[in-house]
C-alpha cells in the first residue's frame, strides 16, 4: 500500500490517545479505533507511521502491530491469551540445562538461575531445574502464582507480555523484561544463549543470523510496548 497521508499525529478522545493521519483517526485491520492508553505510546506508534516512505511496510511497524493485536484480538480474548501465555512455564526454557559441554553449561546457569531465582523473589514461584531436554513437571503453586501475574495484566500490556514470552521461549524471561528487571537487548542475550554459543563454535549461518536479527527486534519492540503501556 502506498502512503497516502502527509502526516500523522496524536490527538486524546473517550477511547484514549489516538493516532491521527493528516487529522483523521487511524483504525486498526477490524476498523476499530487505533487508540492506546498513554500518549508516549501513541506518539511512538505515530512515529513509525511517519516513518514510511513511498510504500508503507506494515512489518516494519512492529509497535503499530503490537497495538493493533491488542485492540482487535487480546480485548476479547484475555482468558484464551493469559492461558496461553501461561503454558509457557510448564516448559520454560530457563529450566532446561545442558549436561555438556562444560561451557554452554556455565553460560547457561550464568544467564537462567538470577531470573529463576527472581521469579521466586518476586512472585513465590519455585520453578524446578532440570538436566536435558525431557519436560519436568512444575510444582502446581509455582504455576498458579505466575498465572496470577499475567491475569493482572491490562489488555495491551498483555499484548507485549505475549509477544515478548513467544519470542523469547521464556515466560520467565519475559516478566523480567515487564517489570524491567532486563531489557530488550538482555532479554534477546539470554534467550539465545545456546545459539550464540553454537555461533562461535561454528561459525555464523547466514539465514540463522537473519531469524536472529528479526527475533532481536520483535524482542526490543516487546520490551518498548511494555514500557509505554504498562505505566
Amino acid at each position: 500500500m502506498k502512503r497516502f497521508y502527509r502526516e500523522a499525529g496524536v490527538a486524546a478522545d473517550d477511547t484514549g490517545f489516538r493516532i491521527v493521519l493528516d487529522g483523521r483517526g487511524a483504525r486498526t485491520p477490524a476498523k476499530n479505533p487505533l487508540a492506546v492508553p498513554s500518549r508516549a505510546a501513541a506518539e511512538a506508534i505515530a512515529a513509525e507511521w511517519a516513518a514510511q516512505a513511498g510504500e508503507i511496510d506494515p512489518v516494519a511497524m512492529r509497535l503499530c502491530r503490537l497495538a493493533n493485536t491488542a485492540i482487535d484480538r487480546v480485548a476479547g480474548h484475555r482468558a484464551a491469551v493469559a492461558a496461553e501465555v501461561a503454558r509457557f512455564a510448564e516448559t520454560d526454557i530457563v529450566c532446561y540445562r545442558a549436561a555438556e559441554p562444560v561451557e554452554l553449561r556455565r553460560r547457561q546457569d550464568a544467564a537462567w538461575q538470577p531470573l529463576v531465582e527472581w521469579a521466586v523473589d518476586r512472585y513465590a514461584a519455585a520453578l524446578r531445574v532440570a538436566e536435558g531436554i525431557v519436560p519436568e513437571p512444575q510444582p502446581p503453586d509455582a504455576l498458579a502464582a505466575l498465572r496470577r501475574a499475567i491475569e493482572a495484566f491490562a489488555d495491551f500490556p498483555l499484548t507485549g507480555l505475549h509477544a515478548a514470552t513467544a519470542a523469547t521461549g521464556s515466560l520467565v524471561i519475559a516478566l523480567a523484561v515487564a517489570e524491567g528487571r532486563i531489557d530488550g537487548a538482555q532479554a534477546f542475550a539470554v534467550a539465545h544463549v545456546d545459539e550464540l554459543y553454537q555461533a562461535e563454535l561454528w561459525g555464523e549461518d547466514a539465514e540463522a543470523a537473519r531469524r536472529r536479527g528479526a527475533l532481536r527486534c520483535d524482542i526490543e519492540a516487546a520490551a518498548r510496548f511494555l514500557a509505554l503501556t504498562r505505566g
